[in-house]
């Protein structure tokens, strides 16, 4: 009896460590869809970043100052969000991968539409898919990160339509001259002056970038 009762023991905690095992497993890699979203976000806002910097010296040597200035802006909002998809990797225990952007400099006309077109793509299918899984992951960290970046890129997305029905109509100088960016979330304004704090996470207008040159 008492030999039965110690091996009745030893599996009962034999199967204890197994299931404590089994749920520690499920638990490290409960967010796994999630950080791999997060490291391909990193990447295209990455090389975003890179792209409409480019695309902005591109617009000077064009003389098209007013988009040069408004792409300047937008490359500092991407670099930003690719700093906070970064950050959250961070916290989860994940690097991103090394990234070298890739990309074609075209007229200022063309690199204006495939903005457009990368804009649309992130804020009527990325985002809003890698926010559904983030959320099904419990990844509030990177459901707000991507939030922040989908939100600022639906602003992107008009900016660069009403900058290309500008130069298709010989009006660029009636576009916006100022352009300011949230340092914390992204969010991109093109009024002289915006409202005090950013609309989407409350940062203070004191703190914002401003690009007018």
């Amino acid at each position: 009896m008492k030999k039965m009762f110690f091996m009745s023991l030893a599996l009962l905690l034999w199967i204890s460590m197994t299931s404590s095992n089994s749920i520690i497993l499920t638990s490290s890699t409960g967010t796994e869809k999630s950080i791999e979203n997060l490291k391909a976000a990193f990447k295209g806002e990455s090389t975003a970043s890179a792209k409409y910097a480019a695309y902005a010296e591109q617009a000077r040597k064009e003389g098209l100052l007013q988009i040069a200035i408004m792409f300047s802006g937008t490359s500092k909002a991407e670099a930003i969000h690719a700093g906070n998809h970064k950050t959250v990797l961070e916290k989860m225990g994940q690097k991103p991968d090394p990234v070298k952007p890739e990309f074609t400099i075209k007229t200022t006309k063309e690199n204006l539409q495939d903005a457009a077109n990368g804009e649309s793509y992130e804020i009527t299918t990325m985002y809003p898919g890698f926010i559904e899984t983030a959320k099904v992951e419990n990844a509030n960290d990177a459901t707000k990160s991507f939030r922040w970046a989908m939100e600022t890129e639906k602003k992107h997305l008009v900016m660069y339509q009403t900058a290309l029905v500008a130069l298709n109509g010989g009006k660029v100088n009636t576009l916006p001259k100022i352009y300011w960016v949230c340092p914390k979330c992204g969010n991109t304004y093109d009024v002289a002056k915006p409202e005090t704090t950013c609309s989407f996470c409350g940062t203070s207008i004191t703190k914002f970038f401003k690009f007018d040159k």
